[in-house]
């Protein structure tokens, strides 16, 4: 009887652990067949409208592997645009499958907002933009300055805090939206602006019209991890999520990549084969097919190869690495084993 009774007890536990493989989110997703993406209104580099109607960026390559790796198409998004206040909101509401709109993962988000935060994608700190003509090098000079900074964001707060760490008499002039206060800026209400570094040198390229006349300060005084987020209660597509962004780091460190990928497949190497699908099926535990890796890499692309298509040497932008380069060549993108 005793054995009759751990066999049933285990049979249930198997059929919850199937279960569990089709949370409701990835269901909603499979039956709407798409993926449903916050971003940005528009930042480059990030998440951006082409004028061919195409999205592209960073935190938009993270929704297509998703859309890739659950639905074998990563065309399969449909993208939502919000600002800085909806964001949490849409995501709250269930309007959103994924958050990947150049967010910072803090404790107050996490914990306070019915949000998982997945992964870090880039990992990112605030700094100050100003004209050249000012002629200021630091910015302990930016002494009676009026800076102009987007409201409802880690930007604010940061930017209040350093101002008075660092005995800085300058005045924060606070706008609803980012486009209204980089604007703002641009249209010389104010003597500087103030965001994540990597938003600066998007800006400077794309909207200043003169790059070569603006200057980022040398002074970087915030941790700005970006990431995407789900909505706590799923988590299966947490988990999908996550391991999403860690099979494309995990990639781009055995060298494996939409370059490759046809080679790949006949790899010697274990771990290669291990990730691709061939000597173990990392799917299964994710409810997600064999090839799930495979799609990711022929549709979008490793980690490395996504950043420098959206950011780095291929892009306007031409930022280095730096703390985004993986952990074996002095970075910290590091992916946990997939195995």
């Amino acid at each position: 009887m005793k054995v009759f009774k751990l066999y049933c007890g285990v049979l249930i536990a198997l059929c919850f652990a199937n279960a569990a493989h089709a949370g409701p989110v990835l269901e909603s997703i499979k039956k709407r067949d798409a993926v449903r993406c916050g971003v940005s209104s528009g930042v480059a580099g990030f998440s951006a409208l082409g004028s061919d109607g195409q999205w592209r960026g960073l935190d938009v390559a993270v929704c297509r592997a998703v859309a890739a790796a659950v639905l074998g198409d990563a065309q399969k998004v449909q993208f939502t645009p919000l600002s800085s206040q909806q964001r949490f909101a849409a995501l709250q509401a269930g309007q959103i499958d994924i958050l990947s709109r150049n967010t910072t993962w803090t404790l107050s988000r996490d914990a306070g907002l019915n949000a998982h935060f997945a992964a870090i994608t880039y990992y990112d700190g605030q700094g100050i933009l100003m004209h050249k003509r000012f002629g200021v090098k630091s910015a302990k000079e930016l002494k009676g300055a009026e800076i102009c900074v987007q409201s409802g964001t880690t930007n604010e707060k940061n930017l209040s805090t350093y101002l008075g760490t660092q005995g800085i008499t300058a005045k924060a002039i606070v706008y609803d939206n980012f486009e209204a206060a980089y604007k703002a800026f641009f249209s010389g209400r104010c003597q500087a602006f103030s965001t994540d570094v990597s938003a600066l040198i998007g800006l400077k390229s794309s909207q200043s019209g003169k790059p070569d006349d603006y200057v980022v300060l040398p002074e970087v005084f915030s941790k700005e991890p970006l990431g995407p987020a789900v909505q706590r209660g799923d988590d299966e597509f947490f988990a999908i999520v996550k391991w999403v962004v860690f099979a494309m780091i995990e990639a781009e460190e055995l060298g494996v990549g939409k370059a490759n990928i046809d080679e790949a497949l006949n790899s010697k190497n274990p771990a290669v084969q291990r990730l691709l699908g061939g000597a173990e099926n990392l799917g299964k535990p994710l409810g997600l097919p064999r090839d799930w890796v495979v799609k990711i890499l022929q549709q979008v692309g490793n980690y490395g190869e996504v950043f420098e298509a959206n950011l780095g040497r291929q892009s306007p932008l031409k930022l280095e690495r730096g703390l985004n380069a993986l952990w074996t060549q002095g970075g910290l993108m590091y992916a946990p084993p997939l195995r």
